[in-house]
């Protein structure tokens, strides 16, 4: 069985693309590993590039761009039933916008396998000009965390334990700490919590599909550990940024899926309106669109 199996789903980054395999091969360690491309219909010559340069990767090209989870999905059905029979004992997801510095696989899978109740962990994410990237540690979007961010509580008191769960900014940025999730951009997952909880779940586009199998994974009784004794580069949002307006659209249709998947039953009607209210004012009439039209047919 190999030690890592590793999904990058890219779509028009294809120089990005190259400086994040060259890392990942030029990574040291006695490491088995494994690892697939998955071009999202990216029409700008990545996949050409993958064929040329890295022939050792297993390349997926999708007629369509379906979205971040399905093309995960993909790429991890490309490497073995992850149900049965897995290929790997870990799964990695990661964005073609990072760049591993050359321990950070092997410290990874190290952390895992001295963490056997961990099912996810992820690094310390920072971006170029040395910002944390605060998804990389996050809480779940609760009705109560939610109404702190769109009332921008979170925002204003980013020191507070109550008001700042949402990208947990209280906390130590140097500091192991167990978490609800970290972020997709780099996912490390046991390959026996995705045999129990299945793969992502593909009614997500993009955003959230990282919190939703997090959620799903904590629930079967896993761990989740923001690790920064390995500090990993993002770049953010090459892909997104290309289509700004949808990406805002996206994110803020992930966020009313998420709540209506794992919340909406259970939170009380004011609470249920106020969160509606907020999401349809910040995702735009798209969003209200999704929002009243399923009101109405419920009514």
């Amino acid at each position: 069985m190999l030690d890592l199996a590793i999904v990058i789903v890219t779509y028009k980054v294809r120089d990005l693309l190259r400086k994040c395999l060259d890392s990942v091969f030029a990574s040291e360690g006695n490491l088995e590993l494994a690892v697939c491309v998955v071009d999202n219909a990216s029409a700008d010559g990545s996949s050409e590039m993958v064929q040329e340069a890295f022939p050792q990767v297993c390349l997926v090209t999708s007629s369509e761009n379906r979205g971040y989870p399905a093309g995960n999905n993909l790429g991890l059905r490309s490497l073995g039933d992850w149900l049965t029979a897995p290929p790997a004992r870990y799964a990695l997801l990661l964005n073609p916008d990072t760049e591993l510095p050359s321990h950070a696989l092997a410290q990874m899978v190290a952390f895992m396998d001295a963490h056997p109740e961990a099912g996810i962990a992820g690094p310390k994410l920072v971006m170029p000009d040395g910002r944390l990237d605060l998804a990389c540690r996050r809480s779940f979007p609760t009705p109560e965390v939610i109404f702190y961010r769109v009332m921008w509580l979170s925002k204003l008191f980013p020191r507070s334990a109550r008001f700042g769960r949402y990208n947990l900014t209280y906390l130590d940025p140097d500091e192991l700490t167990e978490v609800d999730s970290v972020v997709g951009a780099f996912m490390m997952v046991r390959a026996e919590a995705i045999r129990q909880v299945g793969l992502m779940d593909e009614r997500f586009f993009m955003y959230a599909e990282d919190l939703d199998w997090a959620k799903r994974i904590k629930e079967a009784g896993w761990k989740v550990y923001y690790n920064p004794a390995v500090t990993v580069l993002h770049i953010k949002r090459a892909s997104s940024r290309q289509n700004q307006r949808r990406s805002r659209v996206e994110f803020e249709r992930a966020n009313l899926r998420f709540y209506r998947k794992h919340y909406q039953a259970g939170t009380p009607a004011w609470l249920n309106m106020l969160i509606l209210l907020a999401l349809a004012a910040r995702g735009g009439h798209e969003i209200r669109r999704e929002i009243w039209g399923r009101q109405a047919s419920q009514g």
